[in-house]
């Protein structure tokens, strides 16, 4: 199959969406289909590093997104349009659909496409942290118009089906994500990395992701107190000056990726998630990966990746104290937290991405066969 994949996010981004379309595009390429992704521009000093890909990549004008500059947002033009019809797609893949998703929706559905589109980022929960001009309301108006105009919507978790299903959009499937449990390993454990970020011995408590407002990483503040324990965050974003300020006690390390983060996962004692708007929780899903116990919110996505009293806590979101405490709980009990690890590490082993990626042809054989898009978008979006 031809495949065009439209995203809101690719390398050099950072995070769960260009992360999933990267694993999904390797993984069509291996089974022999034909993919192309269709995603923002980066800024010109960090583009040719992030399109040495083995499928085309199709870049798409871009602009630095409000209170976030870091991220971009493509600008839809006559350039979408020309790449998307160009490649003949079988099927098309809208990737967390909202700025550039919403004119590959219309073009489709004007076309006669097939599309998939995959929910995997709370527009809602973003609108509200970084005030840029419309209310979670319009944001969920916005989103069921582009869901409910595709073949089938993939949650990658069941309470973000339920977010989904509560705000009128139809045709629901779980499509979960993938973890490398190879390159995860709990044999990358590292004494001299736990040495240098932990030199007297402490328990290593960390937490990897970007570093957002609605990322909550400054519920750390209890934990990072807790005697006997040391505090690391890997990852950067807009509120990391603000964070090394409010968390004197954390030691920040930045991006981390490849062989270093996989040391870095599998030399941590608790890994800790703060985010209450996951819909999924990937960081989660690496973690365990690592043989290290999870302590997460009890909503969104980590609902689904964490057993608690099995393989790590869940707690009430948005309390810094409760998310102390469990960390503390584990800190004191080195058994437990070996015992949770192994568990962890169990559970997901089995969770590859060659499994999810299969899924995913699943998805697109079916939109495929249905025939004709369930719907068409507004005109005002055309």
């Amino acid at each position: 199959m031809r495949i065009a994949i439209v995203t809101e996010s690719f390398p050099p981004d950072v995070n769960g969406v260009a992360h999933s379309v990267v694993r999904s595009a390797e993984h069509l390429l291996h089974r022999g289909h034909q993919p192309l992704v269709i995603a923002p521009a980066p800024p010109a000093a960090r583009r040719a590093a992030a399109d040495r890909q083995p499928y085309p990549v199709v870049r798409i004008p871009s602009v630095p997104l409000p209170r976030y500059r870091g991220f971009r947002l493509g600008v839809p033009g006559g350039r979408l349009a020309e790449a998307l019809l160009a490649h003949r797609p079988d099927v098309v893949h809208l990737a967390s659909p909202f700025v550039l998703g919403a004119r590959a929706a219309t073009l489709a559905a004007r076309h006669g496409l097939p599309t998939v589109a995959v929910y995997q980022t709370d527009v809602a929960a973003y609108a509200r942290a970084y005030r840029v001009g419309w209310g979670e309301a319009a944001a969920w108006r916005r989103l069921r118009e582009i869901h409910n105009a595709a073949g089938r919507t993939l949650a990658p978790s069941t309470r973000a089906a339920a977010d989904l299903i509560a705000n009128g959009v139809e045709r629901i499937w779980l499509w979960r994500r993938g973890v490398d449990a190879e390159r995860f390993r709990p044999d990358h454990r590292c004494p001299a990395l736990r040495r240098s970020l932990a030199p007297d011995g402490r328990v290593l408590v960390g937490y990897v992701g970007r570093l957002a407002p609605e990322k909550r990483v400054d519920l750390l503040a209890a934990t990072a107190r807790l005697p006997g324990v040391r505090v690391v965050v890997a990852g950067d974003g807009p509120a990391r000056r603000h964070l090394e300020r409010a968390l004197p006690g954390v030691t920040f390390l930045g991006v981390q990726q490849g062989a270093a983060l996989a040391r870095l996962y599998a030399s941590l004692d608790v890994f800790v998630h703060t985010g209450p708007h996951e819909t999924f929780g990937q960081t989660i899903q690496e973690a365990a990966a690592s043989g290290v116990p999870v302590v997460a919110p009890a909503s969104g996505g980590p609902v689904d990746l964490v057993q608690p009293g099995v393989t790590g806590l869940l707690v009430s979101p948005g309390d810094p104290v409760a998310l102390a405490d469990a960390v503390a709980e584990l800190a004191a009990d080195p058994a437990r937290r070996a015992a949770y690890g192994a568990a962890a590490r169990a559970l997901v082993a089995r969770r590859s991405w060659s499994a999810v990626g299969d899924e995913l042809i699943g998805h697109y054989r079916a939109v495929r066969s249905a025939g004709e898009p369930a719907g068409v978008l507004p005109a005002a979006w055309m």
